[in-house]
């Protein structure tokens, strides 16, 4: 992807009652195919006067409440009852994972829009932020600010980048150190890669599936413990102890999550309207299961350009995929 034209900021979003199942396999934070829809869904709903395009979509989480049990070790959702039927009977319960976020979207943003002085761009924010308000985003409300919130880090603004790099890196500087406190979503394909790479070397026959597993949970591992110095007597002729070895949580780069990132073709396209119950009776139709990769949180102070942050989408339908890319590049963050 492309440096952006412009970003367009929508400050400190409440969002109640997401959706926290993203996937067959995982829960917690909503997948960034909801925000990518999101991203669609505003730029459809924009007044012909707003020319617009979203080409990508960041998000930074400032507060993460999931609706689950609070005792013991195993949580549960916290799930609704439904009204009773018409026999009088009890409804059947869905089981529903839900959650409250305090997040952050960053757009990136191109169109006429964007060549207005910066009165004419600060209406243009605020306006489309008017449009958010009345959207549901990862399947859950947007929700008014809360009182005393309504200040200028709350407010959203359309930022033109410039064209050279200095200026432009403060510029993204100062829209960063609005971002905190918070964590940023990035893809780590790199992780999973180089996992499976070492599980290759130990087994042959390690799938990518192994090495995603792997890295989604706390491994302990017998290993070596630094030489440690005798108390007592010990300590004051110098005699050390020999090497310890202790049950050890395997250490990880950072904040690595398992998340999913699209989704892989399971059929060919059929044409349109010949699948029964299909939702676009217009549109080819395709079975399709979802693709999994590595996710990692870090603070928005350690990105360094916007692409960094921004997640879009991408599609080859020979192949059958469709899937989400970050360009985040570790190597230049340190």
């Amino acid at each position: 992807m492309s440096e952006p034209e412009a970003l367009l900021v929508l400050p400190h979003l409440r969002i109640q009652n997401a959706n926290a199942i993203s996937s067959p396999m995982t829960w917690g934070f909503p997948a960034m195919s909801a925000f990518v829809g999101a991203m669609h869904a505003l730029e459809r709903k924009l007044p012909e006067h707003l020319n617009l395009v979203f080409t990508g979509v960041g998000v930074v989480c400032h507060g993460f409440d999931a609706q689950t049990t609070q005792g013991g070790f195993t949580k549960s959702f916290l799930l609704t009852r439904n009204p009773v039927g018409k026999d009088g009977g009890t409804a059947a319960i869905v089981e529903e994972g839900r959650v409250h976020l305090d997040v952050t979207l960053v757009l990136a943003v191109e169109g006429a829009a964007c060549d207005g002085d910066p009165q004419d761009r600060e209406a243009v924010a605020e306006e489309v932020m008017r449009i958010v308000s009345g959207m549901r985003i990862a399947g859950g409300s947007v929700m008014p600010a809360l009182p005393g919130q309504k200040n200028s880090r709350q407010r959203a603004r359309l930022t033109v980048l410039s064209e050279h790099d200095e200026e432009r890196a403060t510029q993204f500087l100062r829209l960063r150190r609005g971002w905190l406190p918070g964590f940023a979503l990035v893809g780590r394909d790199d992780l999973l890669a180089q996992r499976f790479a070492e599980l290759q070397e130990e087994d042959p026959n390690a799938t990518e599936l192994d090495a995603w597993l792997d890295c989604s949970r706390l491994t302990l591992h017998y290993a070596l413990e630094s030489p440690t110095t005798r108390k007592g007597q010990g300590e004051d002729n110098g005699e050390r102890e020999g090497p310890t070895f202790a049950w050890q949580v395997r250490k990880s780069p950072g904040w690595v999550v398992p998340i999913p990132v699209g989704y892989g073709a399971l059929s060919s396209c059929y044409e349109p309207g010949s699948v029964t119950n299909a939702r676009d009776a217009t549109t080819p139709f395709r079975f399709v299961e979802s693709l999994y990769s590595l996710g990692q949180w870090i603070s928005p102070h350690r990105l360094d350009r916007p692409g960094d942050l921004l997640w879009y989408p991408t599609s080859d339908p020979d192949a059958g995929l469709y899937r989400l890319c970050n360009d985040y590049q570790p190597s230049l963050n340190g």
